[in-house]
C-alpha cells in the first residue's frame, strides 16, 4: 500500500511575509486625508481603540469637548457618558440611570465651572448635571404649552443655553416645535411647528446659539428639510442661512466657522456667511449613509456612515459621532 503524502507547510521568508500582510491590508500606513488646502484634515487612526471603534455600543447623540480638552461621548448603554482623553484614552463613564434615549448635550460654563444640560428622548425630559454625572436638576414635558396630549408625545433631542442661564430645547423627535425656558425653569413660549415653510420645521434636530454676529441668534438644523434655519431670542424667525443640507443633524461653532454632521452625507464646514467650504468623508456607497446597522467589517477609514454628532477641538480638530449600532467616534486633525 502506498505510502500516504506527507502534508508539507511552506515557510516563507520573514520579508515575503511582510510584503504579503502589507497586501492584504493595503496602504495602513499611508495618512488618509480629507478636504484639501486650509480646510485639509487626517484622519486619526484607531483614535478610542477597540472603544470607539465598535464597543461603545448604539452611538445615538453627541460629542463634546470640554475646557480640558476631554472628549464627551453619548451611548445607549449604562455608560450614557463615556470621557476620553484627546488622545483617545477611556478615562471615566456614568449614567447608568440614563440609559436608552440620552440624545443631546450642551457645555455651558457658569460661575467659572462647566456643566451639562442633556436632552433625553427616552425619559421626555432635559436635565442638568455636573460632568461627573450629578443631577442638579430635571424639566419634564411642556404642559404649558398646550401643544401635547401626554408626555410620550414629546421626545427632546438638543437644548442650547442662553448667557443668562434660560434654554431653548428641540423636540426633533416628537412635534418638531422648539420651547423657550428662563433661567428659573419656567416655560415662556413656543415656536417653529410641523412644516416646510420658512420658520417651520420638520425634525429640529440641533440647536446652537450662534454667536457670530453682533447679535447672537439661534440656529437650528431643520434636519428633514435639509437646511439651517436662524431665530431670534424670543423665537422670531430671521432667515433660511443654509440649504441643500443631506439631512443636518446638529451645528458646533469655532472662531467664525461652523460643523455641519449630515446624517446621510458627510460632515461640512460654513465660513462665517454659512457658505460651504467643505464636505469631508462622505461615504460614496448610499447603502452605508443614514444606516445604523453597518458592521464594523464594512466601516473604511476616511469614510463615515451616518454622522450624527460634530465638534471641534481646542485646536481645530474634529470629532464626529456616527449613528451606528456598535459605536464610531472619530478624530480629524488639521495638517499645517
Amino acid at each position: 500500500m502506498p505510502s500516504r503524502p506527507t502534508a508539507r507547510r511552506a515557510i516563507v521568508p520573514a520579508g515575503l511575509a511582510l510584503l504579503a500582510l502589507a497586501a492584504a491590508r493595503p496602504f495602513q500606513d499611508e495618512p488618509v486625508v480629507l478636504g484639501e488646502g486650509a480646510c485639509s484634515f487626517e484622519w486619526v487612526r484607531g483614535w478610542g481603540g477597540a472603544l470607539a471603534g465598535g464597543g461603545l455600543g448604539n452611538t445615538h447623540g453627541c460629542v463634546l469637548v470640554d475646557r480640558r480638552g476631554r472628549v464627551l461621548v453619548n451611548t445607549d448603554t449604562a455608560e450614557a457618558v463615556v470621557v476620553f482623553s484627546a488622545e483617545g484614552e477611556k478615562l471615566a463613564s456614568w449614567g447608568e440611570q440614563l440609559a436608552g434615549g440620552l440624545h443631546g448635550m450642551a457645555l455651558v460654563e457658569q460661575g467659572g465651572e462647566e456643566f451639562l444640560y442633556l436632552a433625553h428622548a427616552g425619559r421626555h425630559q432635559v436635565l442638568k448635571a455636573t460632568l461627573d454625572g450629578e443631577i442638579l436638576w430635571t424639566v419634564g414635558w411642556p404642559e404649558e404649552s398646550k401643544l401635547y396630549a401626554a408626555q410620550d408625545e414629546y421626545k427632546p433631542t438638543s437644548v442650547a443655553v442662553r448667557p443668562d442661564g434660560g434654554f431653548y430645547v428641540a423636540d426633533g423627535y416628537g412635534k418638531s416645535w422648539i420651547h423657550q425656558y428662563d433661567a428659573e425653569r419656567h416655560y415662556l413660549r413656543s415656536f417653529g411647528g410641523p412644516g416646510s415653510e420658512p420658520g417651520q420645521l420638520s425634525t429640529p434636530h440641533g440647536l446652537l446659539l450662534d454667536v457670530r454676529g453682533e447679535q447672537p441668534v439661534l440656529l437650528v438644523a431643520d434636519r428633514e428639510n435639509g437646511r439651517l434655519q436662524s431665530f431670534d431670542l424670543d423665537g422670531k424667525f430671521l432667515a433660511i442661512v443654509a440649504t441643500d443640507l443631506k439631512r443636518p443633524c446638529h451645528v458646533h461653532q469655532r472662531g467664525k466657522q461652523l460643523v455641519v454632521p449630515e446624517l446621510a452625507g458627510g460632515v461640512v464646514l460654513l465660513d462665517e456667511g454659512n457658505r460651504l467650504i467643505a464636505r469631508l468623508g462622505e461615504n460614496p456607497d448610499p447603502a452605508r449613509r443614514a444606516n445604523n446597522g453597518v458592521t464594523v467589517e464594512h466601516w473604511t477609514d476616511g469614510q463615515f456612515l451616518s454622522p450624527h454628532c460634530a465638534t471641534f477641538g481646542p485646536a481645530g480638530e474634529v470629532y464626529v459621532l456616527d449613528w451606528n449600532a456598535s459605536g464610531r467616534v472619530t478624530k480629524l486633525v488639521p495638517r499645517r
